[in-house]
């Protein structure tokens, strides 16, 4: 006996990769996924600039159409996977103000101007769902809105860019240069032909900003996330990373922090030196994780893929059931909770370690110089390694382990090294997540 179910049209906007894949899983997947989400689900067109564009996926061509505003405006779920601002969010506003349900993959939309969308879906009872649009694969949007939403929150640490990991693995594992294996990341597909937005941190900031908003329920800026990227990451710190029991991952770091007399949020993102002890350092190739400190709940960690066509389209087509459930049920759409309107800080007031290799003169009296300057910044050493490197006029490596200080403290310590005339050359600062 064929099951009866009402009908809801489902609008896709772009067919790359991930919108390709979303279309060929709805078309040959249609009759299991109605079965779940109690509808039959038709795809009703896909919205593209140029409809003789090739694509990964052979579909149907009547399916295509360049007038996105009208498939838009007769659908009841519209999937939006053009990516970037324009024309993207004026799209989903056009499709909340008609009452349909929104399915996005748009990390960028969604960290610059998350709170208006959201506004907009509450004023007319609709929602905005967007899984693959912090972890590609990674079940985490749920989980932190929904299954954590009775705990509290402490800390999230991420790897939430699978070029920056396959990079940062890759040097790690094989001794690579950090030119090298962008090289070969871009040729696999990992890295686009601008690796900017991977290698400078701005995709993990982006998430970032997302999981904070949902992890702390308060509005996270773009612009409040500190960003540093990987590309002074050099094989020589790798190996003293290593020789001290560490992997360096960027890392995206969110967490709760005690801030002018006042609970507040630190969001940033750089590369951070993770024990080998870490669940985090295990995480190789372009793989992300996500690492979830509660109260209640404790350590939880989150693994899998963090992008790819496919993949990603497993998240999307699950906020597509999950959106057509809602309609089918009736009632409002999920809100988005930022009613603790916590401050989001700077990160001088993150407490951490630092990991600090120097270049000085082999004299008598340098490391007490150095150790001097450290004192007077209130740091004070963990550990240090030194050695001798060149002939003639030798210079001496120390790679200083610092005690845990403000960042702040810190970075101005590192300022008067680089101004001391022992110091030849500050060659890197890593900070340490993850104890």
């Amino acid at each position: 006996m064929t099951t009866e179910y009402r009908r809801l049209r489902v609008a896709l906007l772009g067919a790359g990769a991930v919108g390709s894949q979303v279309a060929d899983l709805l078309l040959r997947h249609g009759d299991e996924l109605a079965d779940r989400a109690g509808a039959s689900l038709e795809l009703a067109g896909i919205a593209v600039r140029n409809l003789d564009a090739p694509r990964d996926v052979d579909l149907p061509k009547e399916l295509f159409t360049t007038d996105a505003e009208s498939l838009i405006l007769g659908s009841d779920i519209v999937i939006e996977l053009i990516g970037g601002i324009e024309p993207a969010r004026t799209s989903i506003l056009q499709a909340i103000g008609s009452g349909a349900d929104v399915v996005t993959a748009n990390k960028a939309l969604l960290a610059t101007h998350g709170p208006e969308l959201f506004e907009a879906a509450d004023r007319v009872g609709a929602s905005v769902y967007y899984e693959a649009a912090a972890a590609g694969a990674i079940p985490i949007i749920r989980p932190l809105r929904d299954s954590l939403a009775g705990d509290r929150v402490v800390r999230i640490m991420g790897i939430v860019n699978g070029t920056t990991n396959y990079i940062l693995d890759r040097m790690d594992t094989e001794g690579a240069d950090f030119a090298d294996v962008l090289a070969d990341a871009q040729r696999l597909g990992y890295a686009e032909a601008d690796p900017t937005a991977d290698v400078e941190g701005y995709d993990a900031a982006q998430k970032a900003a997302i999981l904070a908003s949902l992890a702390f329920h308060t509005a996270v800026p773009l612009d409040a996330v500190y960003r540093e990227g990987i590309t002074s990451i050099t094989a020589s710190m790798i190996d003293e990373a290593r020789a001290a029991g560490f992997v360096i991952k960027l890392l995206a770091v969110c967490e709760r922090i005690e801030a002018n007399g006042a609970e507040s949020i630190s969001v940033r993102v750089y590369p951070a030196l993770v024990p080998k002890t870490h669940p985090l350092a295990s995480v190789h190739g372009a793989n992300n994780a996500v690492f979830v400190e509660a109260e209640a709940a404790g350590s939880l960690m989150f693994y899998g893929a963090g992008a790819g066509g496919v993949q990603t389209a497993s998240a999307v087509l699950g906020d597509v059931v999950s959106a057509a459930r809602r309609h089918i049920a009736g009632g409002v759409g999920v809100g988005e909770s930022t009613r603790a309107n916590l401050p989001v800080v700077p990160i001088g007031h993150v407490t951490t370690r630092y990991q600090i290799t120097l270049e000085v003169s082999d004299a008598p009296g340098v490391l007490a110089t150095v150790a001097g300057i450290l004192s007077d910044g209130d740091v004070s050493v963990a550990t240090v390694v030194q050695t001798v490197e060149g002939e003639g006029e030798p210079t001496a490596r120390l790679v200083i382990g610092t005690h845990r200080a403000t960042d702040a403290a810190l970075s101005a310590t590192v300022d008067a090294l680089a101004d001391s005339s022992v110091v030849e050359r500050v060659v890197s600062v890593l900070r340490v997540e993850g104890e």
